[in-house]
């Protein structure tokens, strides 16, 4: 076998074509690991949402809590029938109506959508997770709001002390800031439900009712007893089955085009990393001779080259993957597709995503560098020596 530190001393020898290689490679691990952060990140934050003993309730057909329409002489059954099966916790179950407003974004000339749920005044009771940071909770009955942390500042009038139309002529004033670990409850308003459901019209209907049930494990009696009176329409999920529900599409998108441009980045780092390793070859034909004149067998010279062009590889990866570490401090908003607003959330690194990152860049070195690495497995000692 032919000496590792041989491979080593090369790769330092020739620094820049070293480098140029490496950094083709970086940028391949780089893009993989933003896109793969930044679904985990997003499926982070809408997980963030979910507690294990709640049950949300919808219109049969409904698959988002924007399409969805409960009438409130139903709410009531459903309180029942989950107070049936077990859920003494007080508040036991709440209704929220969900709409969509546009608003004007800060530092750009654009508008987008942002979300407000119209919550009853104890929703601060039913999700103990969220906590009012500044301000004071909106007085039941009025046209005062709450934003979350996320997106507190990032529209005009969602500051503490402003005002914006929640419809037209309808204004409704920032009285104070949540924040809920992050959640992506942290990217809605919360404005008192009687107040959203007369400005859109929405008297005498929910959107969505929440159940905490005593324990997950009565999930499946309180979901049959809603489920099996077809004359209420409503179909129950797990929260937690929900909110993945919710990520689906936005994760798809992400990872779509992830996959596409790391695509295309990696067949030029392989590319690359081919050119520099027949380059290596070309210039280090003597050098081949001479091992294959001192005993190396061929297998040991595919081996040796091969070993080159993975810890090239490697040596890329791992810069590329500590580069996309830092994004983990970011935050950034996009549409989120099951909403149609925008929802906040950091990339978050995992250990999986980076060990597949090296993986992938462990690929790339294998297919960048198999074909040199042949070609100098190949060469003759006498025609080396010679040449």
């Amino acid at each position: 076998m032919v000496p590792i530190k041989y491979n080593v001393r090369n790769l330092v020898v020739r620094r820049r074509t070293t480098m140029a290689a490496a950094f083709g490679l970086a940028l391949v691990v780089f893009v993989f690991a933003f896109a793969a952060m930044a679904v985990s990140g997003l499926k982070k934050t809408l997980g963030r949402n979910a507690s294990p003993d709640v049950a949300i309730v919808l219109r049969k057909g409904s698959d988002a809590e924007l399409t969805s329409g409960i009438e409130d002489k139903h709410v009531s059954l459903v309180v029942a029938q989950a107070q049936q099966v077990g859920a003494s916790k007080k508040p036991s179950a709440i209704a929220e109506v969900l709409i969509v407003v546009l608003l004007d974004k800060i530092g750009t000339d654009g508008v987008s959508n942002v979300t407000v749920r119209g919550v009853t005044e104890d929703v601060l009771a039913f999700r103990p997770t969220a906590k009012v940071v500044e301000g004071r909770a909106p007085t039941p009955g009025t046209d005062e709001v709450m934003v979350g942390s996320s997106i507190r500042g990032r529209f005009r009038g969602l500051e503490l002390g402003q005002s914006f139309e929640l419809k037209k002529n309808r204004p409704v004033k920032v009285v104070g800031v949540f924040a809920d670990e992050g959640s992506s409850f942290e990217s809605e308003v919360w404005a008192d439900i009687h107040t959203v459901r007369q400005a859109f019209g929405r008297e005498g209907y929910v959107s969505s009712v929440r159940a905490r049930l005593d324990s997950p494990s009565k999930f499946d009696g309180f979901k049959a007893l809603v489920e099996q009176n077809k004359q209420l329409g409503l179909v129950v999920m797990r929260e937690a089955d929900f909110f993945e529900k919710q990520s689906e599409a936005t994760s798809f998108i992400l990872t779509l085009l992830g996959v596409m441009i790391a695509f295309f980045f990696a067949i030029g780092a392989m590319i690359g990393a081919t050119i520099t390793m027949n380059a290596q070859v070309a210039g280090r034909v003597r050098e081949i001779g001479t091992l294959r004149a001192l005993g190396f067998s061929r297998g040991s010279i595919l081996f040796s080259f091969l070993l080159e062009s993975i810890a090239l590889s490697l040596a890329g990866g791992i810069v590329g993957a500590i580069c996309a570490l830092p994004l983990r401090a970011v935050k950034v908003t996009m549409l989120n597709m099951g909403t149609w607003a925008e929802i906040a959330f950091s990339f978050e690194p995992t250990p999986p995503i980076l060990l597949g990152s090296l993986a992938l860049a462990t690929f790339m070195g294998i297919v960048g560098g198999f074909l040199p690495a042949v070609r100098a497995a190949r060469i003759s000692p006498i025609e080396a020596m010679r040449g």
